[in-house]
């Protein structure tokens, strides 16, 4: 009898080390597919298509951060209510919400940090187009270039994680509301 038990303790893997290699399928996966979106976009781009590329992913970024942010601080009770009134989108706010820290990480984490490596890319894009233009390897440009970079993606997400704390509950919903149209069309 202890033996099976041993054994049964044995086989079973922790759900941590699970979640562990879901994340980082999924990081790789997401990574891949971004970059391959960004390299193409930028294939012999302008610079209205390298910001534009730069801004998309930029406000990705905070966009997910708002969601990441919301899913952890709302509260259920409303969703009840709503799930129970039949509203579009209640029940998968409850299912972000069920898994908060899950959905948080996916959102801070995995997207938050591939959103943030492709702006850099992009923003080294940007920069080569921009010393190609002035014919020179300033140094001054490049710094410039990735400390707004920086300072648009950090004060965004300032900003993002304000508005996410003071609108948890209308961002969740947005959120469920989004992921209601995928549920429904399986």
């Amino acid at each position: 009898m202890e033996r099976e038990e041993k054994a049964k303790k044995k086989n079973r893997t922790n759900p941590q080390y699970q979640w562990v290699a879901v994340v980082f399928c999924l990081s790789v996966s997401l990574s891949a597919v971004l970059s391959l979106l960004s390299e193409t976009a930028l294939d012999g781009a302008g610079y209205a298509v390298a910001l534009g590329v730069l801004a998309v992913f930029i406000g990705l970024g905070i966009v997910f951060d708002i969601i990441g942010v919301a899913v952890t601080a709302a509260d259920p009770r409303p969703f009840h209510s709503m799930a129970a009134h039949r509203e579009k989108g209640a029940k998968e706010a409850l299912f972000l919400l069920r898994n908060a820290s899950r959905v948080s990480s996916v959102c801070n984490d995995v997207v938050g940090d591939i959103c943030g490596i492709v702006s850099g890319a992009t923003g080294a894009v940007l920069v080569t187009l921009l010393q190609r233009a002035a014919g020179t390897g300033s140094i001054i440009l490049s710094v410039s270039v990735t400390a707004l970079i920086s300072g648009l993606t950090i004060g965004g997400k300032a900003l993002g994680k304000s508005f996410a704390m003071n609108n948890c509950t209308d961002v969740v919903f947005a959120a469920g509301r989004f992921l209601a149209v995928f549920h429904r069309a399986r």
